[in-house]
């Protein structure tokens, strides 16, 4: 697969580790879709997260979430675009509280045990199409609210209906 050429990369430095987290470990420099390549590297990631407790998921959950605002910033200032498409530190972090439903409704499973492939997979989808399609409030967030917290805002949000949505789907299906 062909990366995203060199000028559409400019000011990215991928020796910077706040530059590489940002752009997702690589996967957000996929020349189509970055945003679902970061999301489908954001699951082997959320399979080693989810051997924390519920307690340390959150909690690292919520260090990422502060640390993307961060990574995100510096690195949309460097490559003077707000939100370019490479940054995709904001779908991990919005996967990752998509998968929070899973881990608290199947507590014996989560810890080194399988989890159910199928909510990984829906938990994918909603999350891509919330995010794709970023209906209202995602989408005023994503327009109205700028630098490094405007980038991960609305995956957040996103995120957490995608977690709602999940959660009853769980509780009616699972």
């Amino acid at each position: 697969m062909k990366m995203l050429n060199r000028d559409d990369l400019k000011g990215l430095k991928l020796s910077n580790p706040i530059h590489f987290a940002a752009v997702g470990f690589g996967s957000g420099l996929a020349p189509k879709a970055p945003g679902t390549f970061g999301t489908l590297a954001a699951i082997p990631l959320f399979y080693l997260l989810a051997m924390m407790s519920i307690e340390w998921y959150v909690a690292t959950l919520v260090i990422t979430s502060f640390a993307g605002f961060w990574f995100c910033h510096a690195t949309s200032e460097a490559m003077g675009v707000h939100d370019h498409k490479a940054i995709v530190w904001d779908e991990f972090v919005g996967y990752w509280i998509t998968m929070l439903p899973v881990l608290m409704l199947y507590p014996e499973n989560h810890q080194g045990q399988v989890i159910p492939v199928i909510w990984v997979a829906v938990g994918f989808l909603l999350f891509r199409f919330f995010d794709v399609l970023k209906p209202f409030p995602i989408s005023w967030l994503d327009k109205k609210v700028d630098g490094g917290f405007g980038i991960m805002i609305d995956d957040i949000v996103a995120g957490i209906i995608s977690a709602v949505i999940l959660f009853f789907m769980i509780q009616y299906w699972g």
